[in-house]
């Protein structure tokens, strides 16, 4: 089930960002996801609120909407998917302290950005994270080596 619809995106506002509620929502479980995860005490539901953000910054990044001069973005999608590793593993679902530094810093960012981007943007931006996950879970062509992470 999608997040939100054409339609959804369609009456967004154009101006103004995503209601203060929606983006409390998710700021606050991408927050607590992250403090879990830089502790002991990690469950999959806190890397996946995290993961969430990642990928949708990684898409914002993509339209162009947010500027990721320093590259920032591979690093941090490289130690989600550690992390996960470590965690298939039988290790704990834990970043890093080099690992959580670059996560929170890119989680800063797209903080920022839902607070400003217009609920449009937003929400086009969800729907296009979604369409691209399905496309990458529903690939069997991928090249070798391409690892999918759903910890």
């Amino acid at each position: 089930m999608a997040t939100y619809t054409l339609w959804d995106e369609l009456l967004a506002s154009t101006t103004e960002p995503l209601p203060h509620e929606k983006r409390h929502f998710q700021l606050s479980r991408m927050w607590a996801g992250l403090e879990a995860m830089e502790g002991d005490n990690a469950e999959p539901d806190h890397w996946r609120y995290v993961s969430d953000a990642v990928n949708l910054l990684e898409v914002l990044i993509a339209m162009g909407e947010v500027a990721d001069p320093a590259g920032l973005i591979g690093d941090v999608i490289q130690a989600m998917g550690e992390c996960s590793a470590r965690y298939e593993a039988g290790g704990l679902l834990k970043l890093q302290p080099g690992e959580a530094q670059g996560v929170r810093a890119l989680l800063e960012d797209y903080a920022g950005a839902i607070n400003a981007l217009p609920a449009r943007t937003v929400i086009r931006c969800h729907r296009l994270t979604e369409k691209r996950i399905q496309a990458l879970l529903r690939d069997t062509s991928r090249k070798p080596g391409t690892h999918i992470v759903t910890a």
